[in-house]
């Protein structure tokens, strides 16, 4: 999101105000009966400040975004001073923007914006799990207004939690589909998750799950310390084997010579 300060003039006519006392805020989108400036993701928010009265013309202005100071340059401090909020994005649901005299913070007035946004649910994901392994399925249900109404599918029929041993959780920002040693005759398949608020019907995220076979596997470093130490004490038999010949050759020798 970024903030500019320069709106066209053709739009003053489209802006409603907000007045309080000195300082004034026109805006576009208008003000709504519920006394919010409505918004999309990715639409531009314009916002004038003016000060009415003729005689305090000349006073500086200042803005600020949920009580913290907005930068402005010199030549938009004063009646008319601008900020475009664009492109509008989730987190700017409820940012409240405020614009009051530099000297006289009392002196100001305010607008909040409501950011409608879905659930970030769509397109799919593809996932290969071995037998006995714990599958997790996660949506964000991050949305304004929020979801009312969330279902999970298998093959297209509504998941069974007992005879599949699902578990379904939601915190109201994710809904979580879980299993714990997934089977392939029981969990291999088409999930969906569906997810509905009263603004944004019928979201859906896909993942096609593949259950495999388990493949038995080794441990590698206890299977190499293995082979090292077989290895090494073969080695140390084959020595002390060859010392036990050379030994009784030895022997042999010196007797032969004896005998001589």
């Amino acid at each position: 999101m970024k903030y500019f300060f320069r709106v066209p003039l053709h739009l003053l006519l489209l802006l409603a105000s907000q007045t309080c006392d000195g300082v004034m805020i026109k805006s576009t989108p208008p003000v709504n009966a519920e006394g919010f400036i409505r918004a999309s993701p990715d639409d531009t928010v314009s916002l004038i400040c003016e000060i009415p009265d003729i005689n305090l013309k000349e006073e500086e202005l200042k803005w600020q975004r949920n009580g913290a100071a907005v930068s402005l340059n010199d030549q938009n401090k004063k009646t008319g001073s601008a900020l475009c909020i664009t492109p509008v994005i989730p987190e700017d649901h409820a940012a409240t923007f405020t614009c009051s005299l530099a000297k006289n913070s009392t002196d100001s007035a305010s607008v909040t914006l409501e950011v409608l946004y879905p659930p970030q649910l769509s397109g799919s994901e593809n996932i290969t799990i071995e037998e006995q392994e714990d599958l997790v399925l996660v949506c964000d249900m991050k949305a304004n207004p929020l979801i009312t109404y969330v279902t999970w599918t298998l093959n297209e029929s509504t998941v069974d939690l007992i005879a599949g041993g699902f578990t379904v959780t939601n915190d109201g920002r994710t809904s979580r589909l879980q299993v714990n040693n997934v089977e392939q005759s029981l969990h291999d398949g088409v999930y969906q998750c569906n997810a509905s608020s009263s603004a944004f019907p019928n979201k859906t995220k896909t993942f096609y799950v593949n259950v495999t076979d388990r493949t038995i596997k080794f441990p590698l470093v206890p299977l190499i310390a293995g082979v090292v130490v077989v290895f090494v004490t073969s080695i140390l038999a084959v020595v002390s084997r060859w010392r036990k010949i050379v030994k009784v050759t030895h022997k042999a020798d010196s007797h032969a010579k004896i005998n001589k």
